[in-house]
């Protein structure tokens, strides 16, 4: 079958209850080899609504507690283990099954969602909450053809991407997070979820001059798991993923009025061996940061499992900190606009950007 060149003009639309931004008024040609696999690949409806879990792992229970109320600035998520409230950074193992290279991904952002959560590093637990930026609760606008977040996104715990460490490969420092994972299964996650993950590779976004990892990486319960196991295993298996995710790496800042985001590498995913070489790199900057006598000024070490750390607490002490969080309340409005884009407008992607 020949391959196609579709190209879509795409006006401003009134957005429902539930979408949290308006999609973006885009002039896009998209190559596919044919309709049936855009509508497989670009079209595909959320098949689950959120909902806070109650999660078994391999090794633990993990219950996701919601607090405050969800999309304000008070929302938080904490995770509790069978003894109580735990750290999400520092407390969750990163690995479920070393020998079989299994690792614990903790969900901040179910798939087709745009609200852009995340751990926060700077208080005590580290809770899941929505980002705010100039005192604006963050949105990740629709970008045609893609509706929010295309992947359950989330983070490994126990990881993180030293500010003070340049990395050879990409010559740019780490962003000081955890590092980030895209989990690419079938199934839409739930925020707080807890998930065994096998990764597959890595892409390397260099966001605004940081080293900022996107792990690939798929839930071992997902059908597919079996066969996936490299990013070659992933263009096989699942067509036009890695280039759709280069994409909307590229453009979900362009909204904002922000340049597109630039890759290492040209944009080309990295294999497994390289990525858990980087996974075993952030494993190790996080063992010594949570060690160490000195603990940097922006983020809380405040734990309960992890032996030698000067932070640790009680499991009373952690429980009194989770009874200081306000109780949980409604879900408050979406924006009513979103990011809008007046009628007359397209906003026009470099070529550069096009899919090829």
């Amino acid at each position: 079958m020949s391959r196609c060149a579709i190209v879509f003009r795409v006006l401003p639309w009134s957005p429902s209850s539930s979408c949290a931004c308006q999609p973006v008024a885009l002039r896009r040609v998209v190559r596919v080899s044919s309709l049936i696999d855009f509508k497989a690949h670009y079209c595909t409806p959320p098949v689950q609504q959120y909902k806070v879990p109650f999660i078994k792992s391999q090794t633990k229970m993990y219950v996701a507690e919601e607090r405050g109320s969800p999309y304000s600035p008070d929302y938080r998520v904490f995770i509790k283990d069978a003894s109580g409230p735990i750290s999400a950074m520092h407390d969750i193992p990163l690995w479920a099954d070393r020998e079989k290279r299994i690792l614990n991904m903790l969900v901040e952002v179910p798939r087709w969602t745009n609200a852009k959560m995340e751990i926060c590093l700077a208080e005590p637990l580290n809770p899941i909450r929505q980002d705010v930026k100039k005192g604006a609760l963050r949105y990740v606008a629709n970008v045609f053809p893609h509706r929010g977040y295309i992947w359950n996104y989330g983070a490994l715990p126990q990881t993180w991407e030293n500010p003070q460490h340049v990395d050879p490969s990409t010559q740019a420092r780490g962003d000081n997070d955890p590092i980030d994972v895209i989990e690419i299964g079938e199934r839409v996650a739930s925020r707080g979820e807890v998930i065994q993950v096998k990764v597959l590779g890595t892409l390397a976004l260099l966001d605004e001059g940081e080293t900022d990892w996107k792990l690939i990486a798929i839930d071992i319960r997902d059908p597919l798991a079996g066969s996936l196991n490299d990013v070659n295993d992933v263009e096989r298996l699942c067509p036009g993923l890695l280039r759709a995710s280069v994409e909307w790496f590229r453009l979900y800042k362009i909204p904002d009025g922000k340049p597109p985001n630039e890759f290492a590498f040209g944009g080309e995913a990295k294999d497994a061996a390289f990525a858990y070489r980087i996974i075993d790199e952030v494993h190790e900057f996080w063992r010594t940061m949570i060690s160490a006598d000195g603990a940097p000024s922006d983020i809380c070490r405040t734990n309960v499992n992890v032996e030698g750390s000067p932070d640790r607490i009680e499991t009373t002490e952690a429980a009194a900190i989770l009874a200081k969080a306000p109780s949980k309340g409604l879900a408050q409005p979406f924006p009513s606009s979103g990011k809008q884009i007046p009628e007359p407008q397209i906003l026009k992607v470099p070529t550069h950007l096009i899919i090829p």
